[in-house]
């Protein structure tokens, strides 16, 4: 009787991943695990400790500019004070005011007093001015106005009026939730069977809370470690070492996320002014110069030019200076133009110097 050839089974002879192979998977993405962690830690603390140096030097100086800024803020106040009587009170032409106008908007511009925003014109200048703009630039004063109460609505619309995407919930979000959860059931304190271990299970909930509040998932998996805690596994199991390589890989895909977020965060916080300042003050330290002291000394300097403008506009006010003289600016004012012409002119050699031949 003829032999019966064994028909080779199809799925049996499929192309698999063998343990061992699995296994190999599972540690390259466990060492990249662990190594997401550690630059998430590390970026975190970098991040926590220069908002923590901008808040300690910004409660430095103000603690010991507070003087200074509130002479600035004085200062402030009387010039807009000054200039709000001349124009409202003093009898000037039409021609002089305009040129008042035009260098107390000029302070304004250049930042040495504050943006105010009262009405200088009356209805009749304004449509004076409208029909200047229309004859000189061909502007439509009708559509001018038009567009001016309609960007006046836009800007207070209130926010009711402004409509929102509805949040949907990512993936990232969907996995901290899940891990969440599984930590909380664990270490509710009410779970807890005596108070020492419902004490401890307390501190490790805050912590759990704190990071799903921030959404930071690196956080949560570290508690999952740290009190090991997490999934287990059958490392004899093609199916367990599957899935494991499978949520491995998911919980990389969004740590290299929240990693390259808190890079941008980093990266924008040392943008703000905040920022910039405390990398300033961190140079002047290293050139052997106490920042705050550089700080206090440029207040103390913009205030003498401040209280100078502040005089200058109230002798015109008392009527110690002509409209001629008041018109010509404040000579601190002029004295600064010209430095600041100076340090142009001599920027603009440096920048061609290299191109011109004597």
């Amino acid at each position: 009787m003829p032999r019966t050839k064994t028909v080779p089974n199809k799925r049996a002879t499929a192309t698999t991943l063998a343990p061992s192979e699995l296994h190999l998977r599972m540690e390259g993405l466990e060492v990249e695990h662990q190594k997401l962690l550690k630059q998430i830690k590390k970026k975190r603390k970098e991040l926590d400790n220069f908002i923590e140096q901008m808040r300690s030097i910004a409660t430095e100086i103000f603690g010991r500019a507070t003087p200074n800024y509130q002479k600035m803020a004085q200062l402030d106040q009387e010039i807009h004070s000054l200039f709000r009587e001349i124009l409202e009170k003093k009898k000037l032409g039409k021609q002089s005011k305009r040129k008042i106008e035009e260098i107390y908007r000029s302070l304004q511009h250049a930042g040495i007093i504050s943006h105010k925003s009262f009405q200088i014109f009356d209805d009749q200048d304004l449509e004076e001015e409208l029909e200047n703009l229309e004859e000189e630039f061909g502007v439509d004063s009708e559509e001018f106005k038009s567009q001016r109460s309609q960007h006046h609505y836009y800007y207070h619309r209130p926010d009711s009026e402004v409509e929102s995407p509805s949040a949907t919930r990512s993936e990232s979000s969907k996995k901290i939730r899940h891990i969440f959860l599984r930590l909380a059931e664990i270490f509710h304190p009410d779970r807890a069977k005596d108070n020492e271990t419902q004490k401890r299970h307390t501190e490790i909930m805050q912590e759990i809370n704190k990071a799903y509040q921030e959404g930071d998932l690196a956080r949560l998996l570290e508690i999952e470690q740290q009190y090991e805690v997490g999934e287990e596994i059958d490392s004899n199991s093609q199916d367990d070492l599957s899935r494991k390589c499978s949520r491995l890989e998911q919980n990389n895909k969004i740590l290299k996320t929240q990693y390259e977020t808190l890079k941008k965060e980093l990266r924008e916080v040392k943008k703000t002014p905040e920022g910039e300042m405390l990398s300033d003050c961190k140079k002047a330290k290293k050139h052997g110069v106490d920042p705050v002291d550089e700080i206090l000394g440029q207040l103390e300097s913009q205030i003498e030019i401040v209280s100078g403008i502040r005089d200058y506009v109230k002798d015109f006010q008392e009527k110690k200076l002509t409209i001629k003289e008041f018109l010509e600016g404040p000579e601190i004012l002029r004295s600064l133009q010209r430095d600041m012409m100076e340090e142009l002119l001599e920027e603009m050699l440096e920048e061609f110097g290299g191109a011109i031949r004597f």
